[in-house]
């Protein structure tokens, strides 16, 4: 089962399109915080006893974000030259790629617990 997975994460390649996943994701949620919270205190005037459209929507933000940091984990474990990497070769890019979407997607998942965090403690509308 582990081989399985490896090999599955090993045949996604890292790219720039990649880089931009997990900073879309949180952009995302940012959006669908910010709507979700409109629309309920339009309608009832105060958050929700206990919002579980909104938690559903921050877990599977959560998913995906680590799912991509991930896959980039694994991408830059890829065995190769030994550091400094400062060749312009196909491994050495798809490191760099890798620990820069890996970087991004650990900000990215502090930012979407971050942007909870209001509904966590705000209960008021005002």
């Amino acid at each position: 089962m582990k081989d399985r997975r490896r090999h599955w994460s090993e045949r996604l390649k890292v790219t720039l399109w990649t880089l931009i996943v997990p900073p879309t994701i949180w952009a995302g949620h940012f959006l669908f915080s910010y709507l979700w919270a409109a629309i309920s205190c339009a309608k009832a005037g105060a958050f929700a006893t206990f919002p579980t459209l909104f938690v559903v929507g921050t877990f599977l933000a959560l998913i995906l974000i680590a799912l991509s940091g991930w896959i980039a984990w694994n991408q830059g474990r890829i065995p190769g030259a030994s550091p400094p990497h400062e060749d312009s070769t196909d491994i050495d890019r798809l490191r760099f790629l890798a620990k820069s979407t890996l970087l991004l997607a650990c900000l990215s998942f502090v930012g979407v617990l971050f942007t909870s965090l209001p509904v966590i403690f705000l209960r008021d509308c005002l």
